[in-house]
């Protein structure tokens, strides 16, 4: 039973023996807070209808009760109409006991409930950048935190392979190119095919310049440049299935799946299914024929397909162009139905940025006057962008910040940072390209995830890194620490397996009710799709440890029963900062 239902428990009992039956909401118990002696509280004001007393009154005669039948408790305190209750060291000893016990502690049981996450969702018309990096980062780390919830999790990526963005790279390659491979090149196959993304633009933008020059208005040029026009009639080809348009594309994207997995490998993420626009967008179509059937959507003059929302406080919705081309609406409505009846979810969370909103508000709105009533099971994840600090760093066409380029300075910078600080001493090369990684990484992936996923967040590589803050290696550097203690411990022939002290610090009881708490964490987190909770969790147990370990001795502590007690509590802290790392897809490394 963990403490907040024995506190529950305990509370209630004497309730009832006091004043009788006591309905379970009129029961609230919270973690008392820090400026107060105790460590739960129970609020007093919704018991005072059958106490009939005032608040204090009601406090002290169910503290009292508690305290004299229950030794769990050791102590109480009023502070008005809240009952301060205090555990017992013996308590704690105890808890400790179990949570060294248990293997996979944090984890809950199975709740039998299927979760489908989709992340990362990239074009494959460039390169991952910095705000990927967000997304990817955030629903890997979601599901990983869902799963220990006790949820199956199903996490997939939901490639945009097809579109006139598309279309754009494949006919800039295809004027001027020259022949240009990954091969050839020595590029990366979606920094190649970027490459050309980039270059259709710019001859884009020329011809608007032209157009306009003879007289054109700006709006009309953009419409009538020929190379927009030939982007627009090679996608009619695509979906024409034109031999020699769908070779070009298989080929092109081949080059771009290929960079996209060294990047994911990289960056530490996965999928279990990939699904790709290209094979969704027709079952999509049909759903928009299935609306006309219904009288849901209308057709308009110029043939295109809309659906009118403005009754529901939004605007008219295209569904359908006139040419028959789909949107990515069309796309997201075929994809959602396929998920929900091959996968019988209970939930399907989309990680996508906030300026995706909208879409999202409109996708659950659409599938609802459909008929589908799993559409209210659907959650839009929304994020907020990833800013840097002006001339940090560049991509290479200095508009982006590429993920490959700033996975490879993280871990530079770690390089750097760790070298002169001297955590590389005494560690062979393969050693130190090992601990620069998980530093790099970790550093990145913790300053990323420890932000609220809804707010904009501001990342600064180099402060990213420091040893000291609430920064990934801070929480990396306690873990090796505590590896270095424990390495030393049994070098020694000392045994910390098991304990038999009953005697606790203060600073040893704070530290096990930080542990005990890990699986209301990793709960909460879970409730709020929030990793920033479990990094928070991770930094306090970190800070609080280092406390602990710079007053008191561990392996130079004489008495063996204590010395084995404080080494098996520097053992379970370990243990569970490296489980805590693990949620948001973070190493932690033995040696610093």
């Amino acid at each position: 039973m963990n403490t907040e239902n024995l506190i529950s428990q305990i509370a209630r009992q004497a309730v009832e023996e006091l004043y009788g039956p006591v309905d379970a909401s009129a029961l609230q118990i919270q973690k008392t807070r820090k400026e107060f002696q105790g460590d739960y509280t129970l609020v007093t004001f919704p018991l005072l209808k059958i106490s009939r007393k005032a608040p204090e009154a009601t406090a002290e005669e169910i503290g009292a009760h508690i305290v004299a039948r229950n030794p769990q408790i050791s102590a109480y305190n009023v502070i008005k109409g809240f009952l301060n209750l205090s555990l017992a060291p013996a308590f704690w000893i105890d808890r400790f006991a179990e949570i060294s016990a248990d293997a996979a502690f944090g984890n809950a049981a199975p709740t039998g409930r299927t979760i489908m996450i989709e992340y990362s969702s990239p074009n494959t018309n460039k390169p991952l950048h910095l705000g990927h990096i967000r997304n990817n980062l955030l629903g890997y780390s979601v599901a990983l935190i869902l799963k220990a919830n006790g949820h199956n999790v199903i996490k997939v990526n939901l490639v945009n392979d097809r579109g006139i963005h598309i279309c754009k790279s494949m006919l800039a390659w295809q004027l001027y190119g020259g022949g240009e491979t990954p091969a050839s090149s020595g590029m990366k196959g979606d920094h190649l095919v970027g490459k050309y993304y980039v270059e259709f633009d710019k001859h884009y933008k020329a011809q608007i310049k032209e157009l306009v020059g003879q007289g054109m208005s700006e709006d009309e040029a953009k419409k009538k440049a020929p190379i927009m026009q030939q982007a627009q009639e090679m996608l009619r080809r695509w979906e024409a299935k034109d031999p020699e348009v769908y070779k070009l594309w298989q080929t092109m994207n081949g080059w771009v799946y290929e960079g996209f997995d060294v990047t994911y490998k990289a960056l530490g993420v996965d999928f279990d299914k990939v699904y790709y626009e290209s094979q969704t967008y027709l079952l999509g179509k049909s759903l928009v024929q299935e609306g006309l059937d219904k009288g849901v959507f209308f057709r308009k003059e110029d043939n295109s397909v809309w659906i009118d929302l403005t009754a529901d406080g939004l605007d008219q919705k295209l569904l359908l162009r006139g040419d028959g081309t789909s949107v990515y609406m069309t796309q997201d409505l075929g994809t959602a139905l396929r998920r929900f009846e091959e996968n019988k979810l209970d939930e399907m969370i989309y990680v996508v940025g906030n300026e995706q909103n909208y879409h999202f508000q409109v996708l659950k709105l659409v599938l609802k006057k459909l008929g589908y009533a799993w559409s209210d099971e659907i959650y839009h994840l929304s994020y907020g962008m990833v800013e840097l600090p002006e001339g940090k760093m560049k991509s290479r066409e200095g508009t982006v910040v590429d993920a490959d380029d700033l996975i490879a300075d993280m871990i530079e910078t770690a390089r750097d940072m760790s070298t002169e600080l001297g955590k590389l001493d005494g560690c062979t090369r393969e050693e130190a390209d090992d601990v620069c990684r998980m530093v790099g990484l970790g550093a990145l992936k913790y300053f990323i995830l420890k932000v609220d996923p809804k707010k904009t967040m501001l990342f600064d590589p180099r402060e990213s890194i420091d040893f000291n803050g609430n920064t990934g290696p801070f929480i990396q550097y306690t873990h090796a620490r505590i590896c270095s203690i424990l390495r030393k411990a049994d070098e020694a022939g000392m045994d910390y397996k098991s304990h038999a002290c009953t005697d606790l610090l203060p600073e040893e009881v704070a530290l096990i009710k930080s542990l005990a708490d890990f699986p209301n964490v990793v709960a909460a987190a879970g409730d709020t799709f929030s990793p920033s909770l479990i990094a928070a969790y991770a930094y306090d147990l970190a800070k609080t440890f280092n406390g602990y370990y710079h007053d008191h001795s561990i392996l130079r502590e004489e008495d063996e029963q204590k010395r084995r007690m404080r080494l098996m509590l520097a053992a379970e802290v370990a243990r569970i900062i490296r489980r805590a790392m693990s949620l948001l897809g973070i190493e932690v490394p033995q040696r610093m």
